[in-house]
């Protein structure tokens, strides 16, 4: 089991910067994909991020729609994962979810086997 704790949403005015950290435990996460989803209300969760956890390198996967504003990155030895979101925008809004799979990067949520609880990130005009 792999149990995944999310932290650092807070409310952020448009154009400012916010870190998410997802912090892993339980069983090795070698070997996984590491992922952060979101959910803007009234909407289906949907992949902003993906990193590779392994020993030698960790490439990673965005949305289009975070691309050159969020960068995905991981502290191997901590097992944690951030998200560093630039550039926010109102549209940015939501619960920010990490979730974990063994193997590589997916865009659907159904594909992924362990989840947190989610964080609350909201972008005001």
């Amino acid at each position: 089991q792999v149990q995944l704790v999310e932290s650092g949403g807070v409310l952020v005015q448009a154009g400012g910067s916010l870190r998410l950290s997802c912090a892993a435990s339980g069983r090795s996460v070698i070997g996984f994909t590491m992922a952060w989803f979101r959910q803007a209300p009234g909407k289906e969760r949907v992949f902003v991020a993906a990193i590779r956890w392994t020993v030698t390198a960790s490439s990673a996967d965005y949305a289009d729609s975070v691309k050159g504003r969020f960068t995905v990155s991981r502290d191997y030895a901590k097992k944690t994962m951030f998200l560093q979101m630039n550039s926010l925008k109102t549209e940015d809004t939501a619960v920010y979810s990490c979730a974990a799979r063994f193997g590589t990067s997916r865009y659907d949520e159904a594909s992924y086997d362990y989840w947190g609880q989610g964080t609350q990130v909201t972008v005001s005009s």
